[in-house]
């Protein structure tokens, strides 16, 4: 990864901070951003096209186009299909899959002019699967999923991959700001640095292999 250009959205905290320093760790060129915009990053909101667009423009023309992007930002909110407001709602969509393709979308010309790079889409398993109380976020990460997906069978053949990871419980802030509707053993789920870890492993693959989507569970929740 030695002066390889790296985007990560989402790294105020969690997997996109620990991406974020495994990928400096192997001597990237890392430029990420988050809404706040904490340790060193830019401040960016996926949810605004023209937030995302500027930090786009800002990082091609610091850095130059990159080898992979991270589309890690995401927050979760809890509440029954019943009850949960619309702005809650509208909120993790827009944040979780929207934000994703808008960002995907900035840099995507970039990768597919120089033939080559990874995009990395941060799913769930709750992609994968139902949580009660969950609607929104599982929505929302079942489209993450969808996306991923489509995007891959879009752009294989230009040299571009996409991968789809796919975490279980990971030890993260969103377990101090919203409860989550089940319990959780936060001692013994898994860390950010976890899933940080397989993320670049996976991106470091040959150039000619590609893991489409990696599900990653505690081993001993």
């Amino acid at each position: 990864m030695k002066d390889q250009v790296v985007v990560i959205t989402g790294s105020s905290s969690g997997i996109g901070l620990a991406a974020v320093r495994a990928f400096e760790r192997r001597g990237a060129r890392v430029a990420h951003c988050s809404r706040s915009g904490a340790h060193g990053g830019a401040r960016c909101d996926v949810r605004d096209e023209s937030s995302v667009n500027e930090f786009a423009r800002a990082v091609l023309r610091d850095y130059g186009p990159p080898s992979v992007l991270v589309n890690n930002a995401g927050i979760a909110l809890w509440g029954s299909a019943a009850t949960m407001p619309l702005a809650e709602w509208n909120d993790v969509i827009a944040t979780n899959l929207t934000g994703m393709f808008l960002v995907t979308r900035a840099f995507l010309p970039a990768l597919l002019e120089a033939g080559r790079g990874t995009i990395v889409n941060v799913a769930s398993l709750a992609g994968r699967n139902g949580v009660v109380n969950g609607s929104a976020y599982s929505a929302s990460k079942h489209g993450v999923l969808g996306f991923s997906r489509s995007l891959m069978m879009e752009v294989r053949k230009q040299g571009v991959r996409v991968i789809a990871i796919c975490p279980g419980s990971v030890d993260t802030p969103i377990f101090e700001k919203e409860q989550p509707p089940f319990s959780v053993n936060r001692s013994r789920i898994m860390a950010p640095d976890d899933v940080a870890e397989a993320i670049v492993s996976a991106v470091s693959l040959p150039d000619h292999a590609m893991v489409s989507e990696l599900d990653i569970r505690p081993t001993n929740p």
